[in-house]
């Protein structure tokens, strides 16, 4: 079993690698330990909930328990199935704001600012905006990832977005076109009522060709001789062999799984590795570390009047758009149902937007709890630039033992400053004249909720993680001692070994990970091919003109 291109993780970036290199005619052999992705739980738009809470496609990660949380364990997941965390997300598609990607040019990741990044974004894209209005310059619309709009059909989805506007903020027809910041509709990867997966849009047509295949099985470490990877020591029915590759060795396999690979190979923090017995290859301390997460609440409130989604919410219902959805691909299944959304600023003197809205026509979590006060609905937020930092490390040297995730949320004072922040901004908007007639009263945190400490204990008891662990593997210069990767994505310390997915952000980008996860892996083919990037945009984005005196 050989290639030149061995790919650990048939996720978000894997997948796109997996297109790429084969459409340029390398051979690819990408390892994947979970296994299809066929069947309705993943496939239909609205069973969101389901995937993400079965161990046949889960990974099953918890975190440690969380000291400033109350000492509170979260569930962690990642997929474990062709796709990866594409297959069992919300489907939400967000770029980032372009400052992110100038960030992490700024710091030390040359060539991503978002001028160099946006061509990518456009080349990955097929985007259909349905008649919606956005920015059909700043999009791309022959790519292999189908991005469209929900119907946004619910009354409650045009009030939230009014409610924005009377509040004073911005209203955007494209958040991912020229302007990110205000209220607008949201996008999802769902393409003709499907989820439309990194394994729908890129893996699948690539093991239609000749020299890209895949195959099931547990990478337990990657093969080093003389400082250069080689290969990838598998578990496959219950046999270890080993994988070889010709050219390169990349690993995609999460931001949980990639520092876990890397350590169990020897790459990583040499004190760390040398309490598990492991020989070191390269003393890498920024393995693992940097770990960053988007955090959230449900802001929910009582509906009014009875037009939100809990009308459907019982076995006859569900029935039924099951069944429109198995044999039309249409109706209510056909969509995640996050088709408004906002991004705003904190405060005066934030440069762009650092608070995020999913706005959701029924109070619901995502286990699948409706809330016990019937109709209702909610907005999912938080801020976007928390300041805590957390680690992936080893348990034992076990390649099938989970490694211990700890993400240290909430450990800085300015989080829990921002997040206060974020609660009173989200009570305001649901205080405006376009809700009214909806809004009943809240049910959390409750209106009787005000001060500080009142704030801090419902962040305590209810935050919850967005799923967007992120920044693991950090993307610097060759020089930095902090970085894994350098901004060719090649592993530093080691030749013939790359990384590209979502550990290699630098800083986490606003809203969901899984666009910026696929374009990394789209720019990374161009610098494994040895390709010249493509040629740098000049649109420039939209930032309040007035950000340093105003927040709104």
């Amino acid at each position: 079993m050989q290639a030149d291109y061995v790919i650990i993780g048939a996720g978000s970036a894997g997948c796109a690698m997996a297109y790429r290199l084969s459409e340029a005619g390398r051979s690819v052999l990408v390892i994947e330990h979970g296994g299809s992705d066929a069947g309705p739980f993943i496939q239909m738009p609205a069973a969101l909930s389901y995937p993400m809470n079965m161990g046949m496609y889960d990974w099953g990660f918890q975190t440690e328990p969380e000291p400033h949380l109350g000492g509170r364990t979260l569930v962690t997941p990642r997929g474990k199935v062709i796709g990866g965390s594409s297959s069992i997300n919300g489907m939400v598609y967000v770029r980032g704001h372009a400052r992110d990607f100038d960030h992490w040019a700024e710091s030390g990741a040359d060539g991503w600012a978002y001028a160099d990044v946006l061509p990518y974004f456009k080349r990955m894209e097929n985007w259909h905006d349905g008649g919606h209005g956005g920015d059909p310059a700043w999009r791309g619309n022959d790519g292999p990832l189908h991005v469209t709009r929900g119907s946004r059909s619910n009354p409650l989805h045009a009030a939230f977005v009014e409610a924005g506007r009377e509040a004073g903020y911005q209203v955007t027809g494209d958040y991912n076109g020229q302007q990110q910041e205000g209220f607008g509709p949201f996008e999802q990867t769902v393409w003709q009522g499907r989820r439309w997966s990194a394994a729908n849009a890129y893996l699948k047509p690539a093991l239609k060709r000749d020299n890209c295949d895949l195959i099931r099985a547990l990478a337990r470490k990657i093969v080093i001789e003389d400082g250069r990877a080689t290969g990838v020591e598998v578990e496959r029915g219950g046999k270890i062999e080993v994988v070889r590759a010709n050219a390169e060795v990349i690993i995609a396999a999460s931001s949980i799984n990639s520092p876990k690979l890397l350590m169990l190979s020897g790459i990583g923090p040499a004190a760390h590795l040398a309490e598990h017995g492991i020989d070191v290859v390269a003393d890498r301390a920024g393995v693992g570390q940097n770990l960053q997460d988007h955090l959230e609440v449900y802001f929910q409130f009582a509906a009014k009047q009875p037009i939100t989604l809990y009308r459907y919410w019982n076995l006859f219902w569900k029935g039924v758009i099951g069944a429109q959805w198995l044999f039309t691909k249409t109706g209510m299944g056909a969509s995640n149902q996050f088709e408004s959304c906002a991004f705003i600023r904190s405060r005066a003197g934030v440069e762009y937007p650092d608070i995020q809205y999913h706005f959701l026509p029924i109070a619901v979590r995502y286990d699948g709890q409706a809330a016990a006060e019937g109709h209702g609905f909610q907005a999912h937020t938080g801020p976007m630039r928390a300041t805590s930092r957390g680690e992936i490390t080893l348990k034992s040297a076990d390649p099938k033992e989970a490694p211990r995730i700890f993400f240290n949320y909430m450990s800085t004072e300015q989080d829990w400053v921002d997040f206060r922040q974020c609660l009173r901004l989200t009570r305001e908007i649901f205080g405006q004249e376009a809700m009214a007639p909806h809004v009943k009263h809240e049910i959390q945190p409750g209106a009787d909720m005000v001060s500080d400490d009142q704030l801090d204990s419902f962040i305590r008891e209810h935050a919850e993680s967005a799923y967007h662990p992120c920044g693991t593997c950090r993307m610097g210069r060759a020089d930095d001692p902090e970085a894994v990767v350098d901004p060719e994505m090649r592993v530093i310390g080691v030749d013939g070994l790359r990384l590209a997915d979502s550990s290699v952000f630098p800083r986490i980008t606003n809203g969901n990970l899984n666009g910026p996860s696929i374009m990394v892996g789209e720019k990374a083919s161009d610098h494994i091919l040895g390709r010249a990037p493509l040629p740098r945009s000049n649109d420039a984005p939209w930032i309040h003109p007035d950000w340093q005196n105003s927040q709104r």
